[in-house]
């Protein structure tokens, strides 16, 4: 599992000696931002889309990738349909998410090429915060709303 930023400074090292890694994201978000989840004045302000813990989130998929492992998300950031284009795109391979989740993911998935979601990951670990990721995202489901409303 990889849950503090550093086993995912370490990842290449753990790739080595494992079958696979899981990224905790819930657990990878609070250490990385310093938020405690449990406290009420911070919990609202910690996002799992902040560069910091994308960039790190990267870092562990190149790991994997260059071991040939398996790379997992689990925690809040794999089942948020905001999040899961980012996430194929950094080279995530498996979403451990709610079930009630699995359809209207499986849909979104669907409609992505692993390029778009490419691109769209780079941009995303350029940016400066959280809420710049999510306008980033924002801005590309509109336009995908408008070009598929321009088929109806």
């Amino acid at each position: 599992m990889i849950e503090t930023p550093a086993s995912a400074v370490l990842a290449e090292q753990i790739a080595r000696e494992v079958d696979f890694l899981s990224i905790g994201t819930n657990d990878l978000t609070q250490y990385t931002l310093a938020m405690d989840r449990g406290h009420a004045d911070l919990a609202a302000r910690i996002d799992g889309l902040h560069p910091a813990v994308l960039r790190l989130i990267a870092m562990t998929c190149e790991a994997a990738s260059k071991h040939q492992r398996l790379i997992a998300v689990c925690g809040g950031l794999a089942s948020d349909p905001t999040a899961v284009p980012v996430l194929l795109g950094l080279g995530v391979g498996e979403l451990s998410v709610v079930p009630s989740m699995i359809p209207q993911l499986k849909q979104l998935i669907a409609s992505v090429t692993l390029d778009q979601c490419r691109a769209l990951a780079q941009r995303a670990l350029q940016l400066e915060s959280a809420e710049a990721v999510r306008g980033l995202l924002s801005q590309r489901a509109q336009t995908e709303i408008a070009e598929n409303s321009a088929f109806e």
